[in-house]
């Protein structure tokens, strides 16, 4: 989940995958792997992300967290999870319409 998430915040920013291997000073596949889940980012790599972005680390990873819990949730966890799983899906609508 965490690649997918870094994949729309660079949709979302309307930047190139090669732009940002550029700016982050790493290899266009690397941080096409990262984003397809094939690699675990470092933290290094997520602080490059944060600061790329303009955006904090803690935003990057909000996107990431697990949505498949075990066990009963409480109201408030099922409501964020909801609202996580809405503003992904409203991320990939917005890189269908700027594509």
């Amino acid at each position: 989940m965490l690649g997918e998430a870094l994949r729309l915040v660079r949709v979302f920013h309307d930047c190139k995958l090669g732009e940002l291997a550029g700016a982050l000073g790493m290899s266009p596949s690397f941080i096409s792997e990262i984003e397809k889940g094939k690699k675990t980012p470092s933290l290094s790599t997520l602080n490059k992300y944060a600061e790329f972005f303009d955006i904090s680390v803690s935003s990057l990873l909000f996107f990431s967290e697990e949505l498949d819990n075990e066990g009963q949730e409480s109201f408030r966890k099922s409501t964020r999870i909801a609202m996580r799983r809405r503003l992904i899906r409203f991320l990939q609508i917005v890189e269908d319409v700027t594509i």
